[in-house]
């Protein structure tokens, strides 16, 4: 790949960076959003109570508005896998691109008919048909994340396939590794219960919001005890597959989680950094210090990463350069193998050519012999091999900084509101307010950490960014990057404005006490 231009991948990078973190300001909003008002629809139907109704089209106006914007960067982005990452999806389409056509198939489908009669169909069809329909959509919703986290979570740890060298594609043999790959499913939980968290930061910021005006009182702390409720449930689900996702990092993608946590020494019994500033001048494979400054939890990451207090967490350095006693090969030994792969593949390629049936034997003989590191092959320097580690510290330890403060508001919100203090408590309701764009940046913060720390992979181990790029010029992906930026932004915009102006509105006539 000497004739790739390094601006064309780091263009198209960027490009799907930006899609991404757009569509990702839409999309968990959505997932807890829907569940949310299912919850207080299903209040409705139970109580009869003319109060939850309205309360309940007052938030499903505001999912409508997020759920249409939204859908607009989510087509952007999987058009983007063909345009841009048309290597990728030619080597990996085969395992890839089936959780996405089961996504658009079932879940889409299931989700957007029953949007229509969720909202649309009041007073159209019975209380429950319709109660039937609003809990479709919050299925659907996150359905369509299952598929697509499904996809996501092979990225991070491919199973369920072999690379087929006659047509040098990765070929799927196994569909139900694939879906039930256990970094799948606890990055699944993890995402959706993320989005959850959000939605109820959503709720409980519009109606502390209400509460501070003085406005719409009764509605205000109806929303917020229900969303007070769902949030604390959600983020305390929310801490425990985070749990479990880290310790499938720790498995499968060890270089990650020693940039998550600043590791560049392993150790046994290592603890987890609470808060640090990390020295920028730091390299892997020099004797400075690795913090300027931080907290540790003893023994924490051990704990974290493998359920063990003693166990052994690699760092860095061994992950570069090697361990044989914990049984960790140098990064230059697999860029060696991963060499001898492709020249192994380059030769069964020409001797099918030529027609010499031993030659291909032999070839690929070598070649499945060291298949394992081709994507090493493709690497220049081991040096590509750590990810940028500030960006993955940071992003990494501002989630879970933002996920125990959550936790904490849902409580103190919960108890304020069943002791009828909350109204008077103005700090705490400014708190709810201005934990609505923390809310955000954790769900980014997130992201950020799952894609910057498995750098510079596409597919972790098999296949580097580098390799997965669309040959289009570089110019055309400058052009439609600051096209998208334009866009997303003005949709963004648009949202925040038609949001607030409803906000602002407030719910339905009779709803102020």
């Amino acid at each position: 790949m000497t004739h790739l231009d390094p601006a064309l991948v780091d263009w198209s990078r960027a490009q799907f960076a930006l899609t991404a973190l757009y569509h990702w300001i839409f999309v968990p909003l959505t997932l807890g959003l829907t569940f949310i008002v299912a919850i207080m629809e299903t209040i409705y139907v139970k109580t009869g109570d003319e109060w939850w109704k309205k309360t309940t089209r007052f938030w499903m106006g505001l999912l409508a508005i997020n759920f249409a914007i939204g859908l607009a960067t989510g087509i952007i982005m999987e058009f983007e896998f063909g345009t841009n990452w048309s290597n990728y999806s030619w080597i990996v389409g085969d395992i890839f691109g089936a959780p996405l056509a089961i996504e658009g198939i079932m879940a889409f489908f299931m989700e957007s008919t029953f949007f229509a009669v969720m909202f649309f169909g009041w007073d159209k069809v019975s209380k429950r048909f319709h109660l039937l329909s609003t809990w479709l959509v919050a299925i659907g919703s996150n359905l369509s994340a299952l598929w697509i986290l499904v996809a996501n979570g092979w990225m991070q740890h491919p199973v369920g396939m072999r690379f087929n060298p006659d047509t040098a594609r990765n070929e799927m043999v196994n569909f139900w590794d694939v879906v039930f790959n256990p970094n799948a499913y606890s990055k699944f939980l993890h995402t959706i219960s993320s989005g959850h968290v959000l939605a109820s930061l959503f709720v409980i910021a519009v109606s502390s919001w209400y509460l501070l005006k003085k406005r719409d009182i009764k509605f205000a702390r109806r929303s917020i005890m229900v969303a007070a409720s769902f949030g604390l449930i959600v983020s305390l689900f929310n801490a425990t597959t985070g749990d479990d996702a880290a310790r499938h990092v720790a498995q499968d993608q060890p270089m990650k989680l020693a940039a998550m946590e600043g590791l560049y020494n392993g150790k046994a019994g290592a603890p987890i950094v609470a808060f640090g500033i990390l020295n920028p001048s730091k390299r892997y494979n020099d004797n400075t210090r690795e913090f300027l400054f931080k907290l540790e939890i003893p023994e924490g990451l051990s704990l974290l990463g493998f359920h063990s207090f003693d166990a052994y967490v690699p760092g860095i350095k061994q992950l570069i350069e090697g361990d044989k006693a914990h049984g960790i090969m140098s990064a230059e030994e697999k860029i060696r193998r991963g060499k001898e792969a492709v020249a192994a593949l380059t030769a069964y390629k020409q001797a099918k050519k030529a027609g010499n049936a031993q030659a291909m034997a032999e070839a690929k003989q070598r070649f499945e012999a060291n298949a394992k590191y081709l994507g090493y092959g493709y690497i220049k320097d081991k040096g590509q091999l750590v990810p940028p580690l500030q960006t993955t510290f940071y992003a990494f330890h501002t989630m879970v900084g933002l996920g125990f403060w959550f936790i904490l508001l849902f409580i103190l919100v919960l108890y304020s509101v069943m002791t009828n203090e909350l109204h008077r408590r103005r700090w705490l309701l400014w708190a709810g307010v201005l934990s609505l764009p923390l809310g955000y940046l954790a769900q980014e913060a997130g992201w950020i950490t799952a894609e910057v720390g498995r750098q510079p992979w596409a597919i972790q181990d098999m296949l580097p960014v580098g390799m997965a790029t669309s040959h289009i010029a570089t110019g055309s992906v400058m052009m439609t990057f600051w096209l998208f930026a334009i866009l997303f932004t003005a949709l963004l915009i648009a949202e925040v404005k038609i949001m607030t102006t409803q906000i602002k509105i407030g719910p339905e006539e009779g709803n102020h006490v």
